[in-house]
């Protein structure tokens, strides 16, 4: 890929890259067996939500060894940590770049989703980063976030409360999928847990004196596929039944959905589509004589914003190491590192990890923990991201770019 248009202030940076690329490369050798390795053992174990004990023990542990100082259980989560490393000139004003690591599974196909690639390949770069400035310092702090729960539960969330992002100037991450990207954005997304309560009935003997819960959900999402038509093509609607009733001869007094609703923009979620979806579940109690409760037990998940300077960078590092990116890629999923780009500048990139295989099926799973298919992935990620952060470091006007175009 070529780059013939470019920010000022990225330029010096971008005509760096070949040189830039060619000393991580050289780093990574002694790196690449260690974060292999690290990708296959969490492959091997993996851990939904909250509970991925084994992946943050690993992974702190490594961060160790490489001479981070790593603070664990981060904003009351067990499974959450922050590795910080300056250079010894790093004053209060040096810049602070922050790489995530995200390494939590999905229910019942495991690693679907690549984390344990994006946790490898993060770790990596933190480890790059700091292998580079120590045999060539300039002030830096750099900062290895783990952030848990990232599927379904917004772990990023707590974190960003709990300080995480403070003095921040720049965050990074990347992430498997079937192809190359650094451009585009993510769907916002509102999570909703939805009980209908109703009345205990025999089905058969008198079922005139029930009032049926799963009537109520079963007609809410009728009226939720009704509602679609009038929706922006952006809007997404999924739900599951979590609860049923409890035996097909008792009408059920209870029945439960868990809803994701999605859109592009933030406002448009927040202000129109959600609202229009509650309206479906209580227009269905009201019809099946039912009560229904609401709940928004996760945060809400915003759209991503991705900096144009540090995609300059990215685009940069991705075209020296041979990877044809998307020009235009499409909105997809919904990711926490949403969240993180509201607050600082960032970029989200993606690394293809097998070329036209969907994230969230059992084929990526198994191209997540392939010994040919994920070195690969986990090189080239770590080793962009690493290259865009040594980029800014080396280059304050990257990082006051990258703010400048951040507030505009």
């Amino acid at each position: 890929m070529s780059i013939t248009t470019v920010r000022p202030a990225t330029e010096a940076g971008i005509a760096a890259m070949p040189a830039t690329i060619a000393e991580l490369q050289t780093l990574l050798e002694a790196r690449i067996t260690t974060l292999v390795d690290v990708a296959a053992d969490l492959h091997a174990h993996p851990e939904i939500r909250f509970t991925e004990t084994h992946a943050a023990a690993r992974l702190t542990a490594e961060l160790e060894l490489a001479g981070f100082a790593v603070d664990r259980g981060f904003a009351g989560l067990d499974t959450a940590f922050v590795g910080r490393w300056s250079t010894p000139d790093a004053g209060a004003d040096a810049p602070t770049i922050a790489i995530f690591c995200e390494y939590d599974a999905l229910e019942e196909i495991g690693h679907a989703c690549g984390h344990n690639v994006i946790a490898a390949a993060g770790l990596g770069a933190g480890m790059l980063v700091k292998d580079a400035l120590e045999a060539s310092p300039v002030p830096a702090h750099l900062v290895v976030i783990g952030s848990p729960g990232e599927e379904g539960a917004a772990g990023k969330v707590p974190m960003i409360d709990g300080g995480v992002l403070d003095g921040v100037d720049l965050a990074i991450m990347v992430h498997p999928s079937g192809s190359d990207a650094v451009r585009g954005s993510s769907l916002s997304r509102v999570a909703l847990d939805v009980d209908f309560h109703g009345k205990a009935a025999h089905a058969a003997g008198a079922p005139e004196i029930g009032r049926n819960a799963l009537d109520g959900a079963t007609l809410s999402l009728t009226a939720i596929g009704l509602l679609r038509q009038q929706m922006t093509d952006d809007v997404r609607i999924h739900a599951i039944i979590t609860n049923g009733g409890q035996a097909p001869n008792i009408i059920p007094e209870h029945a439960a959905l868990r809803i994701f609703v999605r859109a592009g923009d933030r406002e448009h979620l927040l202000t129109d589509v959600v609202p229009r979806v509650r309206a479906c579940f209580d227009g269905a109690a009201l019809a099946t004589g039912t009560t229904v409760e609401i709940a928004e037990n996760t945060p809400p998940y915003f759209s991503l914003r991705s900096n144009v300077t540090l995609v300059d960078v990215a685009e940069a590092a991705y075209g020296v190491l041979g990877r044809e990116l998307e020009p235009d890629p499409t909105l997809a999923g919904s990711t926490d590192m949403g969240n993180v780009s509201h607050v600082v500048p960032s970029i989200h990139p993606m690394i293809c990890l097998a070329r036209d295989v969907a994230p969230h099926t059992r084929e990526f799973a198994a191209a997540a923990g392939d010994p040919a298919l994920a070195p690969p992935a986990i090189a080239d990620g770590a080793v962009m991201l690493a290259a865009t952060a040594l980029s800014a470091f080396r280059d304050p006007a990257i990082v006051a770019d990258a703010k400048a175009t951040f507030e505009g």
